[in-house]
């Protein structure tokens, strides 16, 4: 198909009185609040190794959508926030990256964000990247990072170890528009990352957990109405999509809490304790809340043992026969002659005590040969892209976080220059990654056929990614066109 673009030059230019503030002994700011006392949009907050008080807050600490405020360790230096309630506390922060920071020995939460009480005025547009979350000084309700009322946020690359016995590794209540990718999770008490009060449009996309708590993932939660955000939400969690995780241990690896339209695809969960998923309500009000249901756990290794209670645990007030299950593998390494799980619903097209040849758990390499039979035996889904060693899924793609044969070319992806797009064809979502491009702005527009402009959306490049919603653009082929740093990439895109 042939036709022909007129496209507009557009480019973002950088703040260029932007400033570097140094902080450490010696430097010009001795400590992190006496830079962010002067910090300007756009400025970098350069800190210098050593080892910093905790029990720091922050209010309204917000860089713009052009410049956005960066904090982060000099290059290689070992910067810890040691101690106090919160290490920092951050209340109404927008355009904020925090990078190469550890924060340890806490005694009320890690690190805190959250919109200052008032969901009219939200947290946004924060990125948490290359950071250590660690060794909670508490035993209760503790959590490593504590998000409430924060939108449109990313946590990639970062460390959570040795949580609180009652806390998470990642606790977010009424957050919405959140990717948390390429994390690694160890020794957590309750959760690894729980997903409550309200909380939409959440991606958690190839992590590692190990021995990730009670339930690893808590897809929902136990939320009281005061700190729903938004107030008016009938769900703890929605739209949550869980691709391409790795999950050693726990008790229950999955946990469907007051959910609805969560997609758990493509994991492997190695070695589960006492059950492999739970279905729960424990927010409960039939005249307000959906009962749990409407999620589905498709194209996901199981790899399990005699030791469990059962696989999956029903609780009252949900409707477990909503749900989809679909195109697993499950396998029992005790009982070569086990007939499968005890599902609430009839699953359909299973894999049953199949070994899937993982190449060698015992050192974490879950990846399977061509021959497995997990390889291609999964089902399509629009929205899943990268498995969890960053290789593309292929179409049909294989079942478990790891691709048995990855494929290149655009049939589901398009790379220039280190960018991503994907997926495509689209149907709902189509993603955009690139690689590093500090202090500028990211312009997306979406072209049909006729040369008119269809959807734009501009992104700060901090980010290193952002999402076109194109649910509401007719089926067709489109141009996609990205500028940034006065360059244009195009690339052909499908919407089915």
């Amino acid at each position: 198909m042939r036709f022909s673009l007129l496209f507009a030059f557009l480019s973002a230019s950088a703040n260029m009185n932007a400033a570097t503030l140094h902080v450490g002994a010696g430097q010009s700011y001795p400590t992190l609040s006496a830079a962010v006392n002067v910090v300007a949009p756009g400025d970098t907050i350069l800190i210098h190794a050593g080892s910093y008080s905790g029990g720091l807050f922050f209010a309204n600490l917000k860089g713009n959508a052009n410049q956005w405020i960066t904090i982060r360790n000099a290059s290689g230096a070992t910067v810890i926030f040691e101690g106090g309630n919160n290490a920092i506390q951050l209340a109404d922060p927008a355009y904020l990256h925090l990078q190469g920071l550890i924060f340890q020995h806490q005694t009320g939460n890690g690190l805190n964000v959250d919109d200052g009480g008032s969901y009219d005025t939200p947290a946004h547009h924060v990125v948490f990247e290359d950071c250590t979350f660690r060794d909670m000084s508490a035993s209760g309700n503790n959590d490593l990072l504590k998000l409430s009322g924060l939108d449109y946020f990313t946590v990639r690359n970062c460390i959570f170890q040795n949580g609180a016995t009652g806390g998470s590794g990642i606790d977010m209540v009424g957050c919405h528009h959140g990717v948390i990718e390429k994390n690694y999770f160890e020794n957590l008490g309750s959760n690894s990352i729980q997903c409550k009060g309200g909380s939409e449009w959440v991606r958690i996309e190839g992590n590692f957990f190990r021995n990730g708590g009670q339930r690893t993932l808590n897809l929902g939660g136990s939320t009281g109405l005061q700190f729903f955000r938004p107030d008016t939400a009938h769900f703890e969690a929605a739209n949550v999509q869980v691709f391409a995780n790795i999950i050693v241990g726990s008790w229950a690896p999955i946990a469907y809490v007051g959910a609805v339209n969560v997609t758990v695809a493509n994991n492997t969960i190695y070695q589960p304790e006492n059950w492999v998923i739970r279905i729960l309500q424990e927010t409960v009000d039939p005249d307000r809340f959906l009962e749990c249901g409407d999620n589905s756990f498709v194209n996901n290794i199981v790899w399990l043992g005699d030791n469990l209670s059962t696989e999956v645990n029903v609780g009252p007030n949900t409707a477990p026969e909503t749900f989809l299950f679909s195109n697993n593998l499950w396998f029992n390494a005790d009982d070569a002659n086990w007939s499968g799980p005890n599902l609430p619903v009839v699953e359909t097209n299973a894999i049953l005590n199949a070994d899937p040849l993982f190449s060698d758990p015992a050192n974490d390499d879950f990846s399977i040969p061509a021959n497995s039979p997990a390889a291609g035996a999964g089902m399509a889904i629009a929205s899943l892209a990268f498995d969890f060693q960053g290789n593309l899924f292929a179409n049909p793609p294989s079942i478990g976080a790891v691709e048995a044969n990855p494929v290149s070319g655009t049939d589901a992806f398009s790379e220039k220059g280190g960018w991503r797009v994907f997926p495509n064809p689209v149907t709902d979502v189509v993603r955009l990654e690139w690689p590093e491009l500090s202090g500028t702005l990211v312009r997306a527009q979406i072209f049909n056929a006729a040369g008119q402009m269809a959807l734009e959306q501009e992104f700060s490049a901090e980010t290193k990614s952002g999402q076109l919603n194109v649910v509401s653009l007719p089926g067709g082929l489109y141009v996609l066109r990205v500028v940034a740093r006065k360059q244009a990439w195009s690339w052909a895109l499908v919407k089915s």
